[in-house]
């Protein structure tokens, strides 16, 4: 029986497209995609994380045709791709320098939904994926992370994996699964070589999961309105395209001045030493995308409530459109939710500095204190604000700010589905 598509394209595209509509999808869903006509260039980031992931899987490919993962054999690998490997320097610095780029992007993006709602109804879905690509980076990195073999690679697999040894009943058995042993060694590195290969292709899964949900509503916008019929929106081609190419180009130029300039300022000094499983560093660091993690991890003496705290820090966020009851999405028209919101920001960027800072002193009271706000910020504060803050009037079409240049009142708030 005949299909019932109709291809609208001739020649040879449509004897394609009749045959596998590739190109049509492609047509709906990239260039004729409706979009609202708002969006800043914080939105940029989104397609600016599907880049840097393209990066860096290309990379990490030619990178594992000369790696080998050996305990006795790992670090030396590692030099020889930098010295004798046709440009395997600048590989190994993309890859190196681009996990780094990679979590900022996903952090902006994620700070940018935090502030304009995007994790509110009908979005929920769309904002647990993209915790889940969060939690998958996170793994792939940490064990991306170990592969060089250096000493803060080996310390610092260490510590991370005797963690798991800190949950009950079960975790000694998974430790020691993640060694492949009694300690960490040769089987170790195996694994997480393996495992830092696959964990990518996964977050490709995701990511074409979390396109899915966005698709299924679109985008949020700076107002948190649903855009109203086509005067609220433009075809994402050519006005999005265009400005995610503008962004890419300037997110490319500072990515090259690290890369050419500072290659090395994101990483730590320890990791070009071989590691040496009798020499302990004086300050064990994960890479600075896991230090305000790693401060939450420290805040409770308890090894066992340290692990829970680092765990919920992130899976507290699965758990945020239902935290957040306020029927406004947009921290534009949330005068009280905005000064706290720039305190988590705050917060997260003191957690991050102490926790490169020896666990002595004054440091561990300040990592208490910001852990103690990071949570009453999701627990605490995001109720209390849904019951009490009084939100600005907001326009009654995303058209009228962007028309007026202002965003004047209108109505009065409403539904989280609106």
């Amino acid at each position: 029986m005949a299909a019932d598509y109709q291809t609208p394209y001739k020649g040879v595209l449509g004897w394609l497209d009749d045959r596998l509509p590739v190109i049509n999808f492609a047509d709906q869903h990239l260039r004729f995609y409706p979009t609202p006509k708002n969006l800043t260039y914080a939105w940029n980031f989104g397609s600016l994380a599907g880049i840097i992931l393209v990066i860096m899987i290309a990379t990490g490919v030619v990178l594992a045709m000369h790696y080998t993962p050996h305990v006795d054999h790992a670090f030396g690998s590692i030099q020889k791709i930098m010295r004798d490997v046709n440009y395997g320097w600048l590989l190994r610095y993309i890859h190196m320098n681009g996990a780094s780029f990679f979590f900022i992007v996903v952090y902006i993006h994620m700070f940018r939904g935090l502030y304009y709602g995007s994790y509110k109804q009908p979005r929920e879905v769309l904002w647990g994926l993209g915790v889940i690509i969060l939690l998958l980076m996170m793994a792939t990195a940490f064990m991306g992370y170990t592969l060089p073999w250096g000493q803060m690679s080996f310390w610092g697999a260490t510590v991370i994996t005797n963690m798991f040894s800190a949950v009950p009943i079960f975790g000694d058995e998974v430790t020691r699964w993640l060694w492949g042993g009694f300690a960490v060694g040769n089987p170790t590195l195996q694994r997480f070589f393996s495992l830092h290969y696959l964990l990518p292709f996964l977050i490709v899964g995701a990511v074409l999961l979390h396109l899915v949900a966005l698709h299924r509503y679109g985008s949020n916008n700076p107002t948190g309105i649903e855009p109203k019929g086509q005067q609220d929106q433009v075809p994402f081609h050519p006005y999005y395209t265009i400005k995610d190419l503008f962004g890419l180009g300037v997110f490319l130029i500072v990515f090259s001045v690290f890369l050419f300039y500072a290659p090395n300022y994101m990483g730590h000094a320890d990791n070009y030493v071989p590691a040496d499983p009798l020499v302990t560093p004086p300050h064990i660091v994960p890479e600075w995308y896991f230090l305000p993690f790693y401060t939450i991890l420290r805040a409770v003496p308890d090894k066992l409530g340290g692990v829970v705290l680092m765990f919920g820090s992130v899976l507290i966020l699965f758990a945020l459109p239902w935290l957040d009851r306020s029927p406004v999405r947009s921290g534009r028209y949330r005068p009280i939710f905005k000064q706290f919101f720039w305190l988590l920001v705050l917060d997260v960027i003191v957690l991050g500095y102490v926790g490169a800072m020896p666990p002595s002193g004054i440091w561990p009271t300040i990592g208490q204190v910001a852990t103690a706000y990071y949570f009453a910020y999701f627990l605490v504060i995001l109720p209390l604000l849904g019951v009490f803050e009084r939100p600005k009037p907001r326009p009654h079409s995303i058209s009228k700010p962007v028309l007026s240049g202002s965003a004047q009142p209108a109505i009065a708030p409403a539904s989280p589905a609106e």
